[in-house]
């Protein structure tokens, strides 16, 4: 059943002899005019669809501003890495290292009680401010590069901060004992 179509056109020759009548192109656009009536804009329609559009972009400008504009103040122009001790040689890791362990020890045996705990913040706060100070050296030290003032301010700072444990540990055994003989007395 299957024709090559070649051949159906060569039997019908007509089809492509025969030319449209005069005037049918014209009769066809007028009825495709009628049928598709070309509607005119209104000019009112036109100014609220710019306006709305104009105010969408700026919100969604403002928007964005507020999403991104509050991150890329949120993040540092240059992030520099801070040096402490441990980067200038392993003999100074070391000290610091001991130093640290020794404070971070000291700290986590001392038992906090409510007749001590003024004390204990006393001594803590003493700690906070040794604290920033060192890492007020680090900043220092990253800025202006190892020098020996630096370095010793560091380590004296870190004898400093573990020296100050001790001491609160002194005075929190000397208030247990005064606890003490105070209760055997009461007794």
């Amino acid at each position: 059943m299957a024709q090559d179509i070649r051949k159906l056109f060569e039997n019908e020759p007509k089809v492509f002899k025969d030319k449209m009548p005069k005037g049918h192109e014209a009769k066809f656009l007028k009825k495709l005019d009628n049928a598709l009536p070309v509607k005119s804009s209104n000019s009112k329609f036109t100014f609220l669809n710019i306006a709305a559009s104009v105010v969408l972009l700026i919100g969604f400008g403002f928007g964005a501003y507020q999403f991104f504009g509050s991150e890329m103040e949120e993040l540092p122009v240059e992030t520099v890495t801070r040096k402490s001790l441990s980067d200038i040689s392993p003999q100074f890791k070391k000290v610091e290292d001991y130093y640290l362990a020794n404070i971070n020890l000291e700290l986590s045996i001392m038992k906090v009680t409510p007749e001590n705990k003024e004390l204990f913040d006393a001594y803590l706060e003493q700690l906070d401010e040794l604290n920033k100070e060192y890492t007020r050296l680090e900043d220092e030290l990253t800025q202006s590069g190892p020098n020996e003032q630096t370095i010793n301010a560091l380590i004296n700072n870190l004898k400093l901060r573990l020296n100050l444990l001790y001491r609160l540990k002194e005075k929190l055994s000397e208030l247990n004992e005064t606890d003490y003989k105070l209760e055997e007395v009461q007794a």
